[in-house]
């Protein structure tokens, strides 16, 4: 069973140390997301509709809202991976284009190769989060350094426009794609179809999800899983409510189905997220 060593949580998103021996579902995430190998054997995810090595030298980078999957070999042992969930609005604060990282493109490769310095920054990063997990200023530090050397050897940063960052926005959605995430946002714990977001926003079924899939990057049904996730993740960590609270505000049917939802998407079951998570806060 894939376990969580740790997890760092903060408003530059969050950053998880975890030991891997199970593939995760098809997902996506609102946030820039870097994979880099910290210990064990190579391994590798499906980015988009190709398989990318994670290994010491190379690392696997997701854009916002891209659909990917980890991929474990039952005949390897497991892998740390140091995962990073980079919130768009923190690295606007380094440098205002950077808040185009939560649009696509802002990787123009899921794959990169890892220099000295990157390798260097994770591995401290890493070491730090499980020797300090309390120490979260110099966690941020290291991040902060992380996401800097990542970012300037991996995108075109500096060509970056404010018309990507607009990409980033969703109120460049079409109108009637808005209108369906709204409705989704509004009422998360609600199992929408897709037949009845598509009565909503006035299109046909096909229309409605071909549209959709152009505009957002995802299907609604993952989009959905994206929201209910995020949504999840600062319930388990944030509240004091019961996961079985937790499950039954998201729309559950029972706690033990929401429990293989967040096992599936996040790698561990949320008690284990919230126990971890909050060791540092202690």
């Amino acid at each position: 069973m894939s376990t969580a060593l740790r997890i760092a949580y903060g408003t530059f998103g969050r950053v998880a140390l975890l030991d891997m021996d199970r593939s995760l579902v098809r997902h996506a995430h609102p946030h820039c997301h870097v994979l880099l190998k910290a210990e064990g054997e190579d391994t590798a995810f499906a980015v988009g509709d190709r398989f990318i090595p994670l290994t010491d030298s190379q690392a696997v980078l997701v854009n916002a809202w891209e659909p990917h999957a980890y991929v474990h070999d039952p005949l390897r042992a497991r892998t740390t991976i140091l995962a990073l969930y980079i919130e768009p609005m923190w690295l606007q604060a380094i440098r205002p284009n950077w808040a185009a990282s939560g649009g696509p493109g802002f990787f123009d490769q899921p794959a990169g190769e890892v220099t000295p310095r990157i390798r260097d920054l994770g591995m401290n990063l890493a070491t730090v989060m499980v020797s300090d997990p309390a120490g979260r200023s110099a966690q941020e530090e290291l991040l902060s350094d992380l996401m800097i050397s990542v970012i300037e050897r991996f995108t075109p940063w500096r060509t970056i426009s404010a018309s990507l960052a607009l990409r980033a926005d969703l109120q460049a959605f079409d109108w009637r794609v808005r209108r369906a995430v709204d409705l989704i946002r509004s009422a998360p714990s609600t199992r929408i179809c897709v037949d009845t977001l598509a009565r909503e926003s006035g299109l046909s079924r096909a229309h409605f999800y071909r549209l959709f899939q152009r505009t957002a990057q995802v299907s609604p049904h993952v989009y959905l899983n994206v929201v209910r996730m995020e949504l999840a993740v600062k319930a388990v960590v944030d509240s004091s409510d019961s996961l079985a609270v937790v499950s039954d505000t998201l729309g559950f049917s029972a706690p033990a189905h929401f429990a293989r939802f967040f096992r599936e998407h996040a790698g561990v079951k949320p008690s284990e997220f919230r126990v971890v998570s909050r060791m540092g806060l202690a």
